[in-house]
């Protein structure tokens, strides 16, 4: 009963009124016990002085408690700042009774109101003492009954330096839940085996699944600031073979208000872990390059297209141009926007493959910037599906391209794929000739024409993490292709700057490759993600190797072999120099592609698409089958060498 009664209360706060009357209280009380131990712990003075005296002092102490606001705390919160009120509170409460005694010395007020300077001094320190004692008493009580009578969380803290010490505070002051510090567990060996607010500084090395099983502790929180993600994927893995939960605190910047909230201690992600270190703009040019501009985003309720339109919202443009085919996503970024309060932007449902349409917008808002993000992108879709790939890819680009030209754009930025560096597949291959088009109309216009060419994107529509925690939520397996495949990852913010910051840096005609730090190991990967989830590899959630998809890589690549760079001002920014080729021959090819494309004849089109790309050879697909004949060919076209 006092087990129910403690938790379903805890979230209630003690009347401030209830609060005043204790202290007012505790003060009369004192006053009292200031006269005993000035008499050597004796009744032997005049009591009328007392009576006379005590009414006065309760008015005294609740006029300095009124005036200071001391009794207006939540007492389980209480810290310095009310200890400071009650310090001042009681000097207050001290400068008026001193005030007293002085005015009946001058037989202003009876002398019956005289307070000897020696009780003055000794209800002074009585109140400083009580008054501050009461309220951690107060406090101390609620949590400890709360933690033995609740079903109190135990932690660890890993961190006993300032971010601990203000995750301790939020969470032992959170009455939504019930928490109990264990320790903390810190790498200074100036700080391992002492206490911070009784609380004991354990050396990492020291915890062990024993240690966790006699003090159930049941998650880990990692409190440091500036943490490198390499470090802090050390540290997790560490922490999660201890078969705990490992949460992590935000940085300081995303804190709300300055303040951490307990809600913001979130359990750690993959994302948390992976080693991208953000990529620094140069501010400043994207928003002279943005500004008063008319910039339309293609594909822009996807992923990275609808967080292109986030951040340029940021900036001074004149107008923002979203076009998307995809109706729902494209109202949900929508609501977004306006839910920020975000302006002058237009969202239009449109068909990049829809000629008319396509002008008429281009007519309309006659745009100064385009940010093509709209693609088909799945792999394995894309090679059973290779006409609906070149109708997006190759003849949407295409057109979109041709009305920039035709309207007087001044950049088209087109967002690319590493899976178009040696093509392996039918989307990779359609990109690579999205990419060869844009670059050929470069020499013949005035529109600046950049490409932007990047790997996988954490958290995308499709990628690999969303589709294995769907797998974990599910109880497993978790589903990896081969067992050395290897993904390059960068977030979708960082992946949008980039692609932004190109737009500001291409000159036009470049093909702008962006550092993609290590590739990722993605059966590790899936491992890791088990461990993340408090579960065990492969007790609590199998790995299925299932073999690659169609057209799938063992590994990404970011240039193709005839490719090298050249470096920009941002180091990790670089440009690809690629032989153009015959632009003429290349455009008469793509022509053609996009004509072959109406009769819908998988083998004649893919062949097609290998005549403009010599270096995509498929893999894992039945357009492998084009390859062989291509090289049997080749072989019966060499010349002879007569012996």
């Amino acid at each position: 009963m006092i087990k129910d009664y403690i938790i379903n209360n805890s979230h209630k706060h003690a009347s401030k009124w209830l609060v005043l009357a204790i202290d007012v209280a505790i003060t009369i009380f004192n006053f009292f016990l200031a006269y005993a131990i000035r008499f050597g712990i004796t009744l032997d003075f005049t009591r009328a002085h007392l009576e006379y005296q005590l009414p006065v002092m309760v008015v005294i102490s609740l006029v300095s408690f009124l005036l200071i606001g001391s009794y207006k705390g939540v007492v389980r919160h209480t810290g310095l700042r009310d200890a400071y009120n009650l310090f001042l509170a009681v000097t207050l409460l001290i400068c008026f009774s001193g005030a007293l005694m002085v005015s009946s010395r001058l037989s202003f007020t009876p002398e019956l109101l005289h307070i000897p300077v020696s009780i003055l001094s000794i209800h002074y320190l009585l109140n400083i003492i009580t008054l501050t004692t009461s309220r951690l008493i107060f406090k101390y009580c609620y949590h400890y009954i709360k933690s033995k009578l609740g079903d109190a969380s135990r932690v660890l803290i890993y961190g006993a330096g300032d971010s601990g010490l203000i995750t301790l505070a939020a969470i032992t002051n959170d009455s939504k839940k019930h928490i109990t510090v264990v320790g903390f567990m810190d790498d200074n060996p100036q700080k391992i085996g002492k206490t911070i607010n009784g609380i004991k500084v354990y050396d990492p090395s020291s915890i062990d699944t024993d240690f966790i099983a006699k003090n159930n502790v049941g998650e880990i929180i990692v409190s440091i600031p500036h943490l490198e993600k390499k470090r802090l994927s050390e540290v997790s893995d560490t922490l999660l073979k201890l078969q705990v939960k490992v949460k992590i605190v935000p940085a300081v910047n995303d804190w709300i208000d300055g303040k951490l909230n307990p809600s913001q201690i979130k359990q750690i992600q993959i994302e948390d872990l992976l080693d991208r270190a953000p990529i620094a703009l140069e501010n400043l040019k994207i928003k002279k390059e943005l500004h008063d501009k008319v910039i339309m985003i293609t594909g822009a309720a996807g992923s990275i297209g609808s967080e292109i339109v986030r951040q340029a919202s940021f900036y001074n443009y004149k107008h923002l141009v979203l076009v998307d085919q995809a109706e729902s996503p494209l109202y949900d970024l929508q609501q977004e926007l306006l839910s920020k309060g975000v302006e002058n932007f237009t969202p239009i449902v449109a068909d990049i493959r829809d000629h008319q349409r396509v002008e008429t917008i281009f007519e309309k808002f006659k745009p100064n910037m385009v940010f093509h993000a709209a693609a088909y992108k799945h792999v394995p879709l894309m090679e059973n599906n290779p006409c609906e790939a070149i109708k997006i890819n190759v003849l949407g680009t295409r057109k979109l391209a041709d009305f920039s030209i035709k309207f007087g754009v001044d950049k088209f930025v087109f967002v690319s794929t590493d899976k178009a560096v040696n093509p392996t597949n039918v989307m990779g291959a359609t990109k690579r000739v999205a990419e060869m088009y844009i670059k050929c109309l470069h020499n013949t216009s005035k529109t600046k024409f950049i490409t932007t060419r990047f790997g996988n994107v954490l958290g995308s529509n499709g990628s690999v993490i969303p589709l294995f925690k769907k797998q974990i939520e599910k109880g497993g397996p978790l589903t990896v292709t081969h067992q050395d495949v290897t993904r390059f990852f960068m977030t979708i913010p960082e992946a949008s700057q980039l692609v932004i910051e190109a737009g500001t840096m291409g000159n036009g005609g470049e093909i702008f490759i962006f550092d993609m730090g290590e590739s990722v190991k993605i059966f590790d990967l899936a491992k890791k993600m088990i461990r993340l989830s408090g579960l065990q590899y492969p007790n609590d959630i199998d790995i299925q190797i299932t073999g690659l998809r169609p057209g799938e890589k063992l590994y990404e690549e970011l240039l193709a072999d005839t490719e090298n760079t050249l470096p920009t001002y941002h180091k990790k920014i670089m440009i690809s120099k690629h032989d153009d080729g015959d632009c003429a021959l290349i455009k008469d090819k793509i022509d053609d592609l996009c004509i072959m494309n109406l009769f819908n004849q998988d083998n004649l089109i893919v062949g097609k698409l290998k005549e403009i790309v010599p270096e995509y050879i498929s893999k894992n697909s039945t357009f492998e089958s084009i390859d062989k004949e291509n090289k049997v060919s080749q072989q019966s076209n060499k010349p002879k060498v007569l012996a």
